[in-house]
């Protein structure tokens, strides 16, 4: 039911894994509706998918912009009728001072979590509206990160933010099973993009993002309630959450960022 999107949406897709995803969709028959802040990447993306078949539209803006993102869903819908819906556009924000946590953290859910708000609220509405239940094709993705399975020293706005997606997703999922649309949350480990590129602490279990691309689709092609990976992350989170808290708070330290305490 959900193995062959015929139109696809993707947010963030001018570099990363939006970038990873949109290229590996592409295909003869396929259109795919990208967004992405920076319309030159975005257009060299585009470029990239027509030369492999696929039909591409375009709008370079912001999903903070809720109006704007949602008339640009309703387009798509009403022009190609939407079966994927990836809300995968976001921010890893930080800071090494205490007076910058208030931005870090209102800017990380502004887009992180606002964002994804912005893109999978009117996808939902226009989805369940179709008949008969249950819908037939019709699908969302929301990603998230292993960072969003416990609150993360070294990354608080982050790791806080992914987790309201998280959770979000879970929820939305049994929601909307009865009219017949998927949900997904994805929670990738270290992904090899621009984004990661500028990190300057230790990345264990990094992959590529065309690696994450395929695992990502073959997990939304089998209705995957959550895709994490890869499966060592799988494994340090699980046994993470299931630690007692003396323990946690031995391990959860902010390592390999500034510590707050070291700023003046």
């Amino acid at each position: 039911m959900y193995s062959k999107p015929k139109t696809i949406m993707i947010t963030g897709a001018s570099s990363g894994i939006g970038e990873a995803l949109a290229l590996h969709y592409a295909a003869d028959d396929i259109v795919l509706c990208l967004t992405g802040r920076d319309p030159l990447r975005l257009e060299t993306v585009a470029e990239s998918c027509r030369a492999k078949g696929a039909l591409v539209d375009t709008w370079a803006g912001d999903v903070c912009n809720s109006a704007g993102i949602k008339s640009w869903i309703a387009d798509c819908d009403q022009t190609h009728t939407l079966n994927l819906v990836i809300a995968n556009a976001g921010v890893a924000l930080g800071s090494a001072t205490v007076e910058g946590l208030q931005e870090a953290a209102t800017n990380s859910f502004n887009i992180n979590v606002n964002g994804v708000f912005n893109t999978v609220h009117p996808a939902l509405e226009f989805m369940s509206k179709r008949r008969p239940y249950p819908v037939a094709n019709a699908q969302v993705a929301l990603m998230s990160s292993v960072m969003g399975y416990a609150g993360m020293a070294r990354s608080p706005a982050y790791s806080s933010s992914k987790a309201a997606i998280k959770h979000y997703g879970e929820a939305l999922r049994g929601a909307f099973s009865g009219m017949g649309i998927g949900v997904s949350v994805i929670c990738p480990g270290y992904v090899g993009t621009a984004l990661t590129a500028k990190n300057r602490a230790p990345m264990p279990f990094l992959i590529p993002a065309d690696k994450a691309a395929e695992i990502i689709a073959r997990g939304l092609a089998r209705n995957k309630a959550r895709i994490t990976f890869p499966w060592q992350m799988v494994f340090i989170t699980r046994l993470l959450m299931n630690l007692p808290a003396f323990i946690v708070d031995r391990i959860n330290k902010p390592w390999g960022v500034v510590r707050l305490e070291d700023n003046p």
